[in-house]
């Protein structure tokens, strides 16, 4: 089985995310305001819409049921990264449309580590992969 690498990612994050870590990737859109998720959808029209869920607070579910019900985003894979695993919420999320998570164990924790590379690396790719371990 051949996979395809995401070839461009919008990234959904606090200002906190260094913008010199995003500079040598042009298939990568980083956006922190809420209000521009959606504009940037249409100018970037992503592969996979990378999520904050700390970040999003409670427009997340606003954005993940209005990117369910158009058909126009029906081919954007979305992921959410979050600081640990709670099983309601992320079967809520998975209800919603989200097809992976991303844990901040996964990218610290040795033990973890294939694992979450692994996931990472089939949707994303390495760079963001080095962008991510890099922000946590």
């Amino acid at each position: 089985m051949i996979l395809n690498r995401s070839k461009k990612v919008l990234l959904v994050a606090p200002k906190a995310f260094p913008d010199k870590l995003l500079a040598g990737y042009s298939n990568v859109k980083h956006t922190q305001a809420i209000n521009k998720i959606f504009p940037s959808i249409h100018e970037v029209k992503p592969d996979v819409i990378l999520f904050d869920y700390a970040h999003m607070g409670t427009y997340m579910e606003t954005v993940l049921r209005r990117l369910q019900t158009n058909s126009f985003y029906k081919n954007i894979k979305i992921c959410c990264y979050k600081n640990a695993s709670n099983e309601k919420t992320d079967s809520f999320l998975k209800i919603l449309g989200v097809k992976y998570f991303i844990y901040k164990e996964d990218l610290q924790d040795e033990s973890n580590s294939k694992t979450g590379t692994s996931t990472i690396n089939n949707v994303l790719g390495n760079p963001i992969l080095n962008l991510m371990s890099q922000f946590s």
